[in-house]
């Protein structure tokens, strides 16, 4: 059986981003076949790279603070530079997530500077592959998946002063969870030998 390698990276500043990435991770488990690593940038341990240039898919994750990645996620964007001078992250799946407090809160750049970081590594980025939910018709729910229409990555939403046990939302953990099921299946559906057919 082909075995899935995901490694999520992630910074998490109070604990809410930290429960998405542990939803990522449970999407990713759920996919038979899926080892799965969930790495705390900020606390690199002896084998932190090893199991990155590892894996067959990396899923970025950090908060949006003033509209962007947090600094301790951009500071390990920056370490990877050396990843990058040996190519060791080329071809390989890529994702993403982030929580912020507002509803908006200018995820959306956080995603797209993930992706980008992704395309520098000659990455294949793997979108949330979900239509909106909530606000997208009349019919929606906060109950959706999605609820916060996203495309390129899972978006979360947590306010300021939720305790970590109490937010994101089930929906956003939802939401994530599909994230790290979708990375998985893929990595494995890539694994599958071609069929070939002939007339």
């Amino acid at each position: 059986m082909s075995t899935a390698r995901i490694a999520i990276a992630f910074h998490s500043g109070h604990g809410h981003t930290a429960r998405q990435a542990a939803a990522v991770a449970r999407g990713a488990r759920s996919a038979e076949g899926a080892e799965v690593h969930q790495l705390d940038v900020t606390d690199q341990g002896p084998d932190f790279w090893d199991i990155l240039d590892g894996a067959d898919a990396i899923v970025f994750g950090a908060p949006t603070y003033m509209g962007s990645a947090s600094a301790e996620f951009q500071r390990f964007a920056e370490q990877s530079a050396t990843a990058w001078s040996t190519q060791a992250w080329q071809d390989k799946f890529a994702a993403g997530f982030t929580n912020s407090a507002g509803v908006s809160g200018d995820k959306l750049n956080t995603l797209q500077n993930f992706a980008i970081l992704a395309a520098q590594h000659g990455m294949h980025w793997i979108s949330v592959g979900l239509p909106p939910g909530w606000l997208y018709s009349r019919e929606g729910s906060v109950e959706d998946l999605n609820r916060l229409g996203g495309f390129l990555g899972a978006m979360a939403q947590s306010p300021s002063d939720a305790p970590a046990d109490a937010a994101p939302s089930e929906a956003d953990l939802r939401t994530a969870e599909h994230l790290g099921r979708r990375v998985a299946e893929t990595v494995l559906r890539s694994r599958r030998p071609a069929v070939l057919v002939t007339g």
